[in-house]
């Protein structure tokens, strides 16, 4: 099976491509999709949703699990960044896939055993996980790629987390 992970954003969206074959983990792909704070917003929705379907089409996942947003800051900043990840499930529904979600401490949980872990802690064991040689950069790619493992620990249970 082949998971799409998305750490959700606006001037980065994480994405980690991961295959799971029984229970090993095989990190495909990892990176970001960045658009320009000067760019106007609605080409900026543009390119994530453009560059999105690039992914989908490039790596055909079976499923995409998305993390939940967590804002406790700036609401103009947590509006936006809403309405990217909008377009990043719309990107992923128009192309027939199902939508997974999972809050920062169910990722936590199912990638370190502990919810309340250090975003290094988490970053340690993603490259463990995956056998990676280093932990991916930037962050928001090694977020990403958590959140496929996570989904992937969840697979048995997996409409439990179906984005409804």
């Amino acid at each position: 099976m082949i998971i799409l992970g998305i750490d959700p954003g606006l001037a980065i969206m994480g994405y980690g491509i991961v295959e799971v074959k029984g229970n090993k983990y095989k990190a495909i792909d990892y990176g970001c999709i960045t658009t320009d704070a000067n760019t106007d917003f609605p080409e900026r929705l543009k390119i994530i949703y453009d560059e999105m379907i690039m992914l989908i089409d490039k790596y055909n996942p079976e499923d995409v699990a998305i993390e939940e947003l967590f804002f406790n800051k700036n609401v103009k900043t947590a509006i936006r960044v809403g309405q990217a990840r909008g377009v990043e499930v719309l990107a992923a529904k128009n192309k027939g896939l199902e939508i997974y979600e999972y809050t920062p401490l169910q990722i936590k949980q199912a990638v370190v055993g502990y919810g309340r872990a250090e975003k290094k802690q988490v970053q340690e064991m993603v490259k463990l996980l995956l056998n990676l040689k280093k932990i991916p950069k930037p962050d928001d790619a090694a977020d990403a790629l958590a959140v496929a493992v996570c989904h992937s620990s969840c697979l048995n249970y997996k409409d439990m987390f179906k984005m409804k």
